[in-house]
C-alpha cells in the first residue's frame, strides 16, 4: 500500500514539472520607479508565448479584409505607436473621425479609445477589425483564416493549451502583447533613477506644469509622484464650443447620450510627445509650441469645460514666451528613444526575413 502510495505521489510531482516545462512561462512585469504598481490581469495573465503570439498577431495582416492591413499600419513603432497623421486612414483608404493615439503604458489603462468607449484592452481589440473603415473584416473570418495556419495552431496551443481558435483568444493574445508595452526610460526616468540631470530651463518646465498658478497641468497630466503623465479620465479641455447640430465631434457623448460628457475625450500621456504628433483627438496641432499656446491663450470657457482648468475664463494661462519655451523643454524630456526601437516591440516577420 505504502509503495502505491509513493507511486502516486511520484507520478503527481512528474506531471506537475511536466506542466511547469511544457506549459506557457508567465511574466511578472516590473514596475517602474514613479510608476503606479501593475495591474495584473486575473483572467489574462501576461505568459512569454501569449505576448510573442500577440505581437505576430498584431503586425500580422491576416486580419484585415484583402490581408494587406494590419494593426501596426496605423499603430507604427516610430510613432510611438501613433501614426504622424492628424487622422487614421483605414484599410479602404477612408480618412478617420479622430488621431491615431499612441500605443504604451496601456496596462495602467482603464478606459481605451478616445471617447473611453472600451474598458479593457481585449475589449478595444474587437472593434478595429470588424469597423468597415478600418480593418473590415468578418472575426469568423478572421479566425477561419488563423486556424488554417500550422504555426498559429502551435502557438495558440502553447498558449491556451488548446488548439481551438477563436476571436477571444485573439483579442487576449494580442492584449497581452500590449500590456507588455511598457515606456519608462526617456530622461525624465533617467533623472529619478538619478543617472541624469534637467538642464536650467528643463527644470523650469518641470516646475511650471506642477504650478497650479502657472502650467497648472498636474491635474490632468500627472509628474510628480505619478510618471505616466495622464490620470487617464475622460474630460473637455476646452478645446472648442461644442453644438447641438452634429457638425462637430462630441466625444463621450456620443456613447452616453449625455449633454454632461460633451466634448470629452481621453487625456494623453505627456509621455512621447516628440513622437506622436499632430496633437489632440482630431490632431489640430502640428507641434509642441501650438499646444502650449493654447493652454495659454486659447482655452474657451464653455459650460463644458473642465472646471480643474481654473484660468479657463481668462482663456488660459497666460505664459510668457520663456515659459512656454521651457515648458516645452520638458515635455520632450518625457520622450523615450529607446522605446520606438525596442526589437520586443518591433516586427517578428522582419526580423525573420
Amino acid at each position: 500500500m505504502k509503495g502505491v502510495l509513493l507511486f502516486f505521489v511520484v507520478a503527481v510531482a512528474l506531471l506537475s514539472l511536466q506542466w511547469k516545462v511544457d506549459g506557457p512561462t508567465f511574466v511578472q512585469l516590473k514596475t517602474p520607479l514613479a510608476f503606479p504598481e501593475i495591474p495584473v490581469s486575473k483572467s489574462n495573465p501576461l505568459t512569454e508565448e501569449g505576448i510573442e503570439l500577440g505581437r505576430r498577431l498584431f503586425y500580422d495582416p491576416i486580419l484585415s479584409a484583402d490581408e494587406s492591413f494590419s494593426c501596426a499600419s496605423c499603430h507604427q513603432q516610430q510613432f510611438a505607436f501613433s501614426d504622424g497623421k492628424s487622422k487614421g486612414v483605414g484599410i479602404h483608404g477612408d480618412t478617420l473621425v479622430r488621431n491615431t493615439p499612441g500605443l504604451f503604458n496601456l496596462v495602467w489603462s482603464p478606459q481605451l479609445f478616445w471617447d473611453g468607449r472600451a474598458h479593457s484592452l481585449e475589449a478595444q481589440v474587437f472593434e478595429p477589425v470588424r469597423k468597415h473603415n478600418e480593418m473590415d473584416l468578418k472575426w469568423s473570418v478572421a479566425v477561419k483564416r488563423i486556424k488554417k495556419n500550422k504555426q498559429y495552431r502551435a502557438m495558440f496551443q502553447s498558449v491556451f493549451g488548446s488548439t481551438k481558435i477563436d476571436s477571444v483568444k485573439v483579442a487576449k493574445a494580442i492584449a497581452q502583447f500590449e500590456r507588455s508595452m511598457i515606456s519608462s526610460n526617456s530622461k525624465f526616468d533617467q533623472v529619478l533613477r538619478g543617472e541624469r540631470f534637467l538642464s536650467e530651463s528643463e527644470y523650469r518646465g518641470f516646475i511650471l506644469i506642477n504650478d497650479q498658478n502657472k502650467g497648472n497641468c498636474l491635474h490632468c497630466h500627472t509628474s510628480d509622484g505619478d510618471a505616466l503623465g495622464t490620470n487617464g479620465q475622460i474630460v473637455n479641455n476646452g478645446l472648442q464650443q461644442y453644438r447641438n447640430d452634429n457638425t462637430s465631434d462630441r466625444g463621450m457623448a456620443n456613447i452616453t447620450g449625455s449633454e454632461k460628457d460633451v466634448g470629452k475625450f481621453k487625456i494623453p500621456s505627456l509621455r512621447n510627445l516628440v513622437f506622436t504628433a499632430p496633437y489632440m483627438h482630431d490632431g489640430r496641432f502640428e507641434s509642441l509650441e501650438e499646444v502650449v499656446d493654447f493652454y495659454s491663450e486659447g482655452v474657451i470657457n464653455a459650460p463644458e469645460t473642465n472646471p480643474r482648468m481654473a484660468n479657463a475664463k481668462q482663456g488660459g494661462m497666460h505664459l510668457s514666451d520663456q515659459e512656454k519655451k521651457d515648458i516645452v523643454n520638458f515635455l520632450k524630456t518625457m520622450s523615450d528613444s529607446s522605446f520606438v526601437s525596442n526589437p520586443a516591440f518591433s516586427s517578428p516577420f522582419e526580423q525573420n526575413e
